[in-house]
């Protein structure tokens, strides 16, 4: 990793990096799309002044972070019913992605999309509301050099596709949506084509996010992040040992462990008998460790996991000197996230009766695939109710020694954003 790293960026610390994709395919004969010369999706909020134009962005967008970590957590239980093993995926990347095709939506199929992701209260204040909230974080996050958080989207547009100017605009202002011609029928050439660009802004981080296309392809949208986090206090890399890691109570594995003594902002929930720490990045982003004690099973946490819950461990946080072993470890996942999100009742959209009338008259077979790769070294990453807890601020004890499964968030501090989650089971296994 430190040889990769460093062509990249010499002080490269670690790096979190996702991509998602949705795919576009349909054995329809083409149509012809007419423009509509009232299109709903320009029924713009207008505000008085400017200043309540701020006021509602600034009050709204503190919702929109905690629902989108909502989704998160529901969707990590999805997950949890056919994976064992480790996660690692962005509701923030998958919550972008959906609402840049959600300006193509109407009907039924746009109110699946916003009721799955939890946002149907903001949706329903102004139709371009959501756009309009990603696109000033987007902007916020992008901002922060310290953070050093990459975003960007592309679409990979078949050469003969109808696609209308008006999504192709909307998606342009709001999300900053790169258009690529691309030659689907031209299977293998699609492929090396949209390999190429995303593995050029993912720096090498995700090679090849495509293995097959389907030469019916029409438009596959992808979205990706890029976030390179250095510990605000990194490890010592001499002071990494090997060490056993619990996978339960009769196998452990030998991992490169890291350690730190230090100052570090912890409590301990005594409801869920879990040690929740705080490892900080530079540019006001968290690594936010959730570590069940050893006689608890590591997964029966996530049936409880809300926003609630998460900021009442903030809230009770204590800063004290402790020492903390953390394990290195590097994840890659991809998920089919059309099938999961059919499961929390986004269906119509990846049906042939979805309305996506305002993207193209053609569009059937909708497919996401969301990719994402964590490494945590040394030097960072590279990459219910809160009054039902009993938080005890000062049990943490003196020594944490993360050798066992846990959960893991990264979220940007001011917009309380949730950008990563997951959970490692096994840290010598991808």
């Amino acid at each position: 990793m430190r040889a990769a790293s460093s062509l990249l960026l010499p002080v490269l610390l670690a790096e979190v990096c996702l991509v998602t994709s949705l795919n576009f395919s349909s054995h329809l004969p083409e149509a012809q799309a007419e423009l509509k010369s009232q299109d709903p999706q320009n029924q713009t909020w207008v505000p008085s002044n400017e200043e309540e134009e701020e006021h509602w962005l600034r009050t709204s967008q503190q919702q929109l972070s905690n629902e989108t970590s909502n989704f998160g957590f529901s969707l990590l239980r999805k997950i949890s019913m056919k994976h064992d093993g480790n996660v690692i995926f962005s509701p923030f990347g998958l919550s972008v992605a959906m609402v840049n095709l959600m300006l193509g939506a109407k009907g039924e199929t746009k109110v699946q999309v916003e009721n799955g992701l939890h946002l149907q209260a903001l949706s329903q204040a102004e139709a371009l509301i959501l756009p309009s909230l990603f696109k000033r974080l987007r902007e916020t996050l992008s901002s922060n050099q310290e953070l050093d958080l990459t975003q960007g989207s592309f679409a990979f547009i078949h050469k003969d596709f109808d696609i209308k100017e008006t999504y192709l605009n909307l998606s342009k202002k709001y999300f900053d949506t790169e258009c690529v011609p691309t030659n689907f029928r031209n299977s293998s050439q699609a492929k090396g084509l949209m390999n190429y660009y995303i593995n050029k802004e993912t720096r090498g981080k995700i090679p090849k996010l495509f293995d097959e296309i389907n030469p019916e392809t029409k438009l596959i949208l992808v979205d990706y992040i890029l976030f390179k986090g250095k510990w605000l206090t990194p490890f010592d890399p001499g002071s990494t040992e090997a060490d056993n890691f619990h996978l339960d109570k009769y196998k452990a594995v030998k991992v490169p462990m890291m350690y730190r003594e230090g100052n570090f902002a912890s409590t301990f929930d005594k409801k869920f008998r879990c040690h929740i720490l705080k490892l900080p990045y530079q540019g006001n982003a968290t690594m936010l460790v959730v570590l069940m004690e050893k006689t608890s099973d590591p997964l029966a946490l996530e049936d409880y996991l809300t926003i609630d819950l998460v900021e009442t461990w903030l809230q009770n946080m204590k800063t004290r000197k402790m020492e903390v072993f953390f394990p290195k470890f590097k994840l890659d996942q991809r998920y089919e996230m059309h099938k999961l999100l059919q499961q929390m009742g986004i269906r119509r959209i990846f049906s042939t009766s979805a309305d996506l009338s305002e993207l193209s008259a053609v569009a059937r077979n909708l497919q996401v695939l969301q990719q994402s790769v964590l490494e945590v070294d040394e030097r960072g990453t590279e990459a219910v109710a809160g009054t039902l807890s009993e938080i005890v601020a000062y049990s943490m004890p003196p020594v944490i020694k993360v050798n066992r499964p846990f959960h893991f968030m990264i979220y940007e501090e001011m917009s309380k954003m949730l950008l990563f989650l997951g959970r490692v089971v096994n840290p010598t296994v991808l």
